[in-house]
């Protein structure tokens, strides 16, 4: 269970902005934005019953319901958020001391060790390029897991994502991540270990 904790404030306020919404089973949605980074942002939207995603985790409180970006849950825990009354209405802050650096340890899924370093380590070298690089699953192979990763931005179609990713970002990984045993480019399906150079 997430250690989220949620003032009767912060919980009133927004059960207020949900009601005026008028859409059945509204809920709000939780997240941070860039988490692991020094840019980190947790943010708060609306999030209507279509736009639930079947892997969010669910936050029930009396008043409200949280969708929890399951990505983002790590970078959540030991969030508060609050509501303080002031003269001019009020303020709604959250504090999130992990949403910068979040809890990972060696015991920690293998996925959100992989999504941390991405964040902290490597995607801030690759944004110089307006690249960026993501998880998109990990898969079983007879010498343990592979991570499957999807490169954007600058680093699509870039004739150096192949030493990039095979010399950057799968040394980064296998040298720090205990238990993979590789990496591949999502849009690389071959499994030869040759694939990489085309």
């Amino acid at each position: 269970m997430m250690d989220i904790n949620v003032t009767q404030g912060a919980e009133s306020y927004l059960a207020e902005l949900l009601a005026k919404q008028e859409v059945e089973g509204i809920a709000v949605r939780l997240f941070v934005t860039q988490p692991g980074t020094p840019y980190a942002e947790t943010c708060l939207a609306y999030c209507r019953p279509d736009e639930v995603n079947p892997e969010d985790e669910i936050l029930d409180f009396e008043q409200l319901r949280f969708y929890i970006e399951r990505i983002s849950i790590p970078y959540l825990e030991e969030a508060t958020i609050d509501f303080a009354q002031d003269r001019m209405g009020g303020q709604l802050t959250i504090k999130a001391p992990n949403a910068k650096v979040p809890k990972v340890s060696a015991d920690s899924p293998i996925d959100e060790q992989i999504n941390y370093i991405l964040y902290s380590d490597i995607n801030p070298g690759l944004a110089a390029h307006g690249g960026e690089v993501k998880l998109v699953e990990l898969v079983e192979a007879e010498a343990g897991k592979i991570a499957i990763l999807r490169f954007g931005g600058g680093c699509q179609g870039c004739s150096a994502v192949d030493l990039t990713l095979k010399d950057g970002v799968e040394r980064t990984l296998l040298e720090r991540v205990p238990g993979l045993a590789g990496v591949r480019d999502v849009t690389d399906h071959t499994e030869t270990t040759n694939a990489y150079y085309k």
